[in-house]
């Protein structure tokens, strides 16, 4: 008896213990070649990202567009992903997703790059630049779901965490830098050049995922495209955990893009004086980002369910703060503890979906979720003007505060949410080799 509760100690204790080799190790990932491409043409092309969006409203007010036409342009990015999505996850199971990666970032170097050549002539035309982001919106339909499913490809399950990690920590930093960065370029070059930096990076990007190589799966019998997409609907709506949580992000994704990025400037102008403390308080956000991954790189929680709910939770903190109209610093802290919680949240989500998911269904099941989730973004965005005049802006964010608390905490109703939990045997700190990763590399899909 007594041998067997030393055992379960032991056991219990392991993830608790060894956060020394957790360290030297979070870097072991790197070590493997196709991750190792991978990251590198991720955090290239997010560099591009970072500053489009800032070149890209200059573009159109440059070219003599205004609130209007940017809306257009901003929502030609967007109608496609959601027309597409389903699609792109159907692709990219049936396919090489490195292939999928590849002619997603030629379709958006192409776009930009004839974007950026018809500003440097001074004959672009808002249609031109509407044209261009849908296009990079569709390609973005068919890279999102190949680019979530890559990882398990190329990375052995005792890697799999560290490695989603190191990805969102890279991307939060680029977040933190990249605005900054895309303001200068225009400053100083203007959004010709930086959409064409754009541009460069999808190219660059695209070489480097065409040097995945990995060894060709088995020949398999396939069905019918259709007869692909309903059986990834039956196999999403089999998981109950999966299509649960996606309807939590349904109701919490739209409620947290209007609360923060779009009521949230519109507080700061109206109670913080301007853009300067909304600065400040965006830096907070972002910073707890990058502080979340790297929470999250060195620490496996057991119980994912749980952890995800509270990171969720914990973003309806900048909204209630914003509310009860608290103080600068407070607010700050807020919305930095909010970033780092959803920084946790998404890393530990991101390996548990890898690890219960079969691979060959892995893209479509995240298109599923991903277009949950995006649904309701479009019809959050039109109501939330009319909502916020007739009864405020603080109120509005009060309420959407109570709703991601209630979204948050709903899903742990659910057994099959509360209890959901890593695979024991997934050790965070067994050394990583890039010879041990070919077994996952090659392995069929």
């Amino acid at each position: 008896m007594r041998k067997a509760r030393l055992l379960h100690w032991a056991v219990e204790a392991g993830p608790r213990i060894g956060w020394a080799a957790r360290i030297r190790e979070a870097g072991a990932p790197l070590a493997i070649r196709p991750y190792r491409l991978h990251f590198t043409a991720r955090v290239l092309s997010w560099t591009g990202s970072a500053v489009s969006p800032i070149a890209l409203a200059f573009a159109v007010l440059h070219i003599g567009g205004g609130t209007g036409a940017l809306g257009l342009v901003l929502a030609a990015s967007v109608a496609p992903q959601i027309l597409l999505l389903l699609v792109g996850g159907v692709v990219a199971d049936r396919l090489p997703r490195a292939r999928a990666m590849v002619w997603s970032n030629v379709v958006c170097a192409l776009a930009e790059g004839l974007a950026a050549v018809l500003l440097w002539s001074g004959s672009a035309r808002v249609w031109h630049l509407v044209l261009m982001s849908g296009i990079c919106g569709a390609a973005s339909a068919f890279f999102t779901p190949a680019a979530g499913g890559i990882v398990k490809e190329v990375v052995p399950p005792e890697a799999r965490h560290a490695a989603n990690a190191l990805l969102k920590i890279a991307q939060n930093l680029v977040k933190v830098g990249g605005p900054a960065l895309g303001g200068v370029l225009v400053a100083a070059f203007g959004s010709a050049w930086a959409i064409g930096w754009d541009a460069v990076t999808f190219a660059v990007s695209a070489v480097l995922f065409a040097r995945i190589d990995l060894k060709p799966e088995p020949v398999k019998v396939r069905t019918g495209f259709l007869a692909d997409l309903r059986d990834g609907w039956s196999d999403f709506r089999s998981r109950r955990w999966l299509w649960v949580m996606v309807v939590q992000g349904a109701a919490v994704v739209p409620v947290w893009l209007v609360g923060y990025q779009l009521l949230g400037p519109v507080y700061g102008a109206q109670f913080l004086g301007g853009a300067g403390l909304w600065g400040l308080v965006v830096s907070g956000f972002t910073g707890g980002l990058v502080a979340g991954a790297t929470v999250a790189l060195v620490w496996r929680p057991r119980l994912v369910g749980r952890v995800v709910c509270a990171g969720t939770g914990s973003l309806a903190l900048p909204l209630a703060a914003m509310a009860a109209a608290a103080p600068v610093p407070v607010l700050v802290a807020a919305t930095a503890a909010a970033g780092a919680g959803l920084a946790v949240s998404m890393t530990v989500w991101s390996g548990l979906v890898q690890e219960r998911i079969p691979a060959d269904r892995l893209s479509r099941a995240l298109s599923y979720s991903t277009l949950g989730q995006l649904v309701p973004v479009p019809v959050a965005y039109l109501i939330a003007g009319p909502v916020s005049r007739a009864v405020g802006v603080r109120a509005t964010l009060a309420g959407g505060a109570v709703v991601i608390v209630l979204a948050a905490v709903v899903p742990l109703l659910v057994r099959q949410v509360r209890v959901l939990a890593m695979a024991a045997g997934q050790s965070a700190h067994e050394p990583v080799s890039a010879d041990a990763a070919g077994v996952s590399a090659w392995a069929p899909r």
